[in-house]
């Protein structure tokens, strides 16, 4: 697999799950991500010279290295923090989830995988 066909993770956080919802919504639209996994968590970081503590979501996008940057540009214009976090490592994939992930990618939308489904039928993003 070429480097334009890698996947890459990229893990950011927002304030809450509404805002966590409307970026993840937003990036999905634009078809800069495949998959977007919210998750609670608390937080705890130092911020202008305090330590702070906050329930935060987790996004877990799952894009490819050609659209990374335009992810990247989309995030930081849309996130509700002054410095969001941006984490990015590419991955490993199985064939089938890395053909269903990048097919999402494209702007027509996937082709039907059944490898890549879940016995409910939904892609096991």
């Amino acid at each position: 697999m070429d480097n334009q066909a890698r996947l890459v993770l990229v893990l950011t956080t927002e304030a809450d799950q509404e805002r966590a919802e409307a970026l993840a919504a937003a990036v999905l639209q634009q078809r800069l991500a495949a998959c977007v996994a919210l998750h609670p968590v608390g937080s705890l970081y130092h911020w202008d010279g305090e330590l702070q503590q906050s329930s935060e979501v987790q996004l877990l996008f799952k894009t490819s290295s050609a659209k990374l940057s335009q992810l990247q540009l989309a995030v930081m214009a849309l996130h509700s923090y002054d410095v969001p976090e941006w984490l990015a490592w590419q991955v490993e994939t199985s064939p089938a989830y890395g053909r269903w992930a990048l097919s999402e990618l494209s702007s027509d939308g996937p082709p039907p995988d059944p490898g890549a489904t879940r016995s409910n039928g939904h892609p096991a993003g």
